[in-house]
């Protein structure tokens, strides 16, 4: 017996060490989600954000080296050194896609499921459709359609790019402008910092020390502050109202807006975050002298003066980091900034509108065909949003490919089964166990609609991409463990 334990303790070491493995080479991110995944190893996150409706980890199992999965071929193109080289990565057989069927079928039509499934299972190394049912049909998608969000922004973008939120002088007024870029990651300490750094630049040039009465020690005149928020446009509510899963939808907040100590999942927001961080920044300036003492006089909204001198900037971590962050946590308010993001790199409005417009774009540019799709938010939330299981799988093979490093965040950001982010307490059943640690995935949560769409190595080492879609459920719990199953089904079947 102790033999036994000691064969599955080893056992699940190896399988977190593949899936660890696929991860490093899958793409160069020395600080996103390795990072995040050496941390969450040790503090499994149990309130992810995954649920927006009203555990523990699994032990992963032992597997083959996955690494022949990636597809990359010799000369950088899909199957480059063709399927008959043994030594060419990726080039085990694929499934075959009958037996696959055969295999799948009975899963999805389980009554748990709902009244409406549709799925897709795409080889990543070809791009070629193995699997298919009603896969074309766009439905709700939940939170799944964070998977097109980021390949949007990603692309629009690069994964380099760091959102910035900028501290200017309006000469004219003699005030400071606090200038949100769209930064929802803004923390309560790197807004101290911006704070100084202003108070540092303002003395360097004479202009910086205000006395008790707010006065400018200079000339005189009195040193005010306003907060511009101007790069947003439309409706600053997200369509599902007020709730704990989405702050207002500001180009400038502190800490996503939470009222409590969370990093992730459901909080209590903030109804004015833009105004709450425009406060806390003046509250630190008066403590630098560079306000004045009377806290009554509150900042004002405006916006900054076409070419205003900067004095100051804070700079997010990279797009790569953020949208790893979003697809591990689910993360709605990172979603919406980054829908967007993309909407201003396109030229179009910042609005829910304007976002929707330019993801599919994008996307489309991409040589995706989003027909049928529909882009209503950025995170999902909203339920008049609509993709296919189809375009979600072959999103996740576009992001795999050799040549679009950049986008391959959209694949490391992915919870691993049984691991962390919104998988972490999932695939510790008899019927997922397999599944644990080879499969990668995005959930998708709203009442009636459940989801789930990622990467998983079968049992021959093949990387494919999947997506699951279930809407008319009525057990959330049920639907879970079915699409966990159909996933992990995936993972053990050879189907060859």
């Amino acid at each position: 017996m102790r033999d036994t334990w000691l064969v599955a303790i080893g056992s699940a070491a190896v399988g977190l060490a593949v899936a660890l493995s696929a991860v490093a080479v899958a793409g160069p991110w020395d600080s996103g989600q390795r990072t995040a995944e050496r941390v969450r190893a040790a503090d499994r996150d149990r309130h992810s954000g995954a649920e927006h409706t009203d555990g523990r980890p699994g032990t992963a199992p032992g597997a083959a080296a996955v690494l022949t999965a990636l597809g990359t071929g010799r000369g950088g193109g899909r199957d480059a050194a063709g399927p008959d080289d043994p030594a060419a990565p990726g080039s085990a057989a694929a499934p075959v896609p009958a037996r696959l069927a055969a295999v799948l079928d009975p899963l999805l039509e389980r009554d748990v499921l709902g009244t409406v499934r549709t799925a897709a299972v795409v080889d990543v190394a070809t791009g070629r459709q193995l699997y298919g049912s009603e896969a074309d049909r766009a439905v709700t998608p939940a939170s799944t359609i964070k998977i097109a969000t980021a390949v949007a922004a990603l692309s629009a973008a690069g994964p380099d790019h760091r959102i910035a939120t900028r501290v200017v002088w309006d000469a004219a007024e003699r005030r400071i402008v606090l200038v949100g870029g769209g930064d929802p990651t803004l923390t309560g300490a790197q807004l101290r910092r911006l704070a100084g750094a202003t108070a540092r630049e303002l003395a360097e040039r004479g202009a910086g020390r205000s006395g008790a009465d707010g006065k400018d020690g200079k000339d005189g005149a009195e040193i005010t502050l306003a907060y511009d928020t101007s790069l947003y446009t439309g409706p600053v509510r997200h369509p599902i109202g007020v709730n704990d899963n989405i702050a207002p939808v500001v180009p400038l907040m502190v800490d996503e807006g939470r009222l409590d100590d969370s990093t992730a999942g459901p909080a209590p927001r903030s109804a004015d975050p833009a105004g709450d961080a425009a406060r806390a920044f003046a509250d630190r300036l008066r403590e630098l002298g560079v306000l004045g003492g009377d806290a009554a006089r509150p900042a004002v909204a405006g916006r900054a003066p076409a070419g205003a001198e900067e004095l100051a900037v804070h700079r997010s971590a990279t797009l790569a980091e953020l949208t790893e962050r979003m697809l591990t946590h689910s993360d709605n308010d990172i979603a919406e900034a980054l829908a967007r993001l993309t909407a201003a790199e396109r030229g179009e409005p910042a609005s829910f509108a304007g976002a929707g417009r330019a993801v599919r774009a994008q996307l489309a540019e991409l040589g995706l065909r989003p027909a049928g799709a529909r882009f209503a938010d950025g995170s999902g939330l909203d339920r008049d949003g609509r993709i296919s299981a189809g375009l979600l799988a072959r999103l996740l093979a576009l992001a795999a490919e050799p040549g679009r490093p950049g986008l391959r965040p959209a694949l490391t950001g992915l919870p691993v089964a049984g691991f962390n982010g919104t998988l972490g307490g999932r695939y510790d059943g008899a019927g997922t166990r397999g599944g644990a640690g080879l499969v990668r995935a995005k959930t998708g949560t709203l009442t009636g609609v459940n989801t789930l769409a990622g990467t998983v190595v079968d049992a021959d080492g093949r990387l494919l991409a999947f997506a699951f879609l279930a809407s008319g459920t009525t057990d959330r719990q049920g639907a879970h463990t079915a699409l966990d199953r159909l996933a992990a089904a995936v993972a053990a079947c050879g189907c060859r």
